[in-house]
């Protein structure tokens, strides 16, 4: 062992120490949430087709009679034949919290750019509830810099707020993730097409609001400002070892070996 061990009041002296940088750091948080909520917001001119469970919809009616809408960009291409793993792992959570929302004027609901019938199955496959929307035909995913056409990977176009390069297996795939850090070809893979088409989607999600019969954009954030939204990683933050990542460790949640596959655990030996 090598982490440092300490008396109980050493940690408490610490710990202490740190609540203080937490606290502040909540500070900070409540300070950008309400920012966030002092942008200007952008009026919708363009009139957008959805393809939903209950048919076709606009983006007005994606609301679901609230005045505010969530919108998750998943990123699941029409090439794909699986919705991305790390999306996946984000959306795991949405059944959770997408009662509360609703019953706080919020309509959550993701969106992307495979047919209907591909994230329907998959919806069915993960055992997800919430409502999601295929953007198939339409310019919303575009206009919203999470998908490209092959022109603009080819040339570089706009994600997160800054122009990229034009594209390489290691240039703009390595923007989506952290610093690189994670292999994008692994991720492809997982998602059932290549690196191409796979880094043709990119993860983010918008805020709209609806008021006096018109559509408002009010906030958008991309690649590691989703974090926050990403459940597991809230937890990890605050496990004995962190985060402690080597390439991409996480499977879809159907995906993952049972205890009993690995041997099982320290219980069930016990109880043998």
């Amino acid at each position: 062992m090598t982490h440092k061990i300490a008396s109980r009041e050493e940690w408490l002296t610490d710990r202490l120490k740190l609540l203080n940088e937490e606290k502040e750091l909540t500070r900070r948080s409540d300070e950008l949430a309400r920012r966030r909520q002092e942008l200007p917001w952008v009026r919708i001119e363009k009139q957008y087709r959805f393809q939903t469970d209950e048919g076709s919809a606009s983006l007005a009616d994606l609301f679901g009679g609230r005045s505010q809408l969530l919108v998750y960009h998943f990123m699941f291409g029409p090439d794909y034949t699986a919705g991305c793993p790390s999306c996946s792992s984000i959306a795991d959570a949405f059944n959770g919290f997408v009662v509360h929302l609703a019953n706080h004027d919020v309509t959550l609901s993701a969106v992307s750019r495979a047919p209907l019938a591909k994230l329907q199955a998959y919806k069915r496959r993960m055992g997800w509830t919430f409502p999601w929307a295929s953007s198939s035909g339409n310019d919303f995913n575009f206009d919203f810099n999470v998908s490209l056409t092959e022109e603009q990977q080819r040339e570089g176009a706009a994600y997160n707020y800054r122009r990229e390069p034009a594209w390489t297996v290691g240039g703009i795939g390595d923007s989506m993730t952290k610093r690189g850090e994670e292999p994008v070809a692994d991720m492809a893979a997982m998602s059932g097409t290549d690196v191409a088409a796979y880094t043709r989607e990119r993860p983010g999600m918008s805020a709209f609001v609806f008021e006096d019969g018109v559509v408002y954009h009010t906030y958008s954030t991309f690649a590691r400002g989703l974090d926050g939204l990403w459940g597991v990683y809230q937890w990890l933050d605050r496990a004995p070892k962190g985060r402690n990542e080597s390439g991409v460790w996480w499977r879809r949640h159907d995906e993952y070996e049972s205890p009993s596959q690995k041997g099982g655990s320290c219980c069930h030996a016990a109880d043998a």
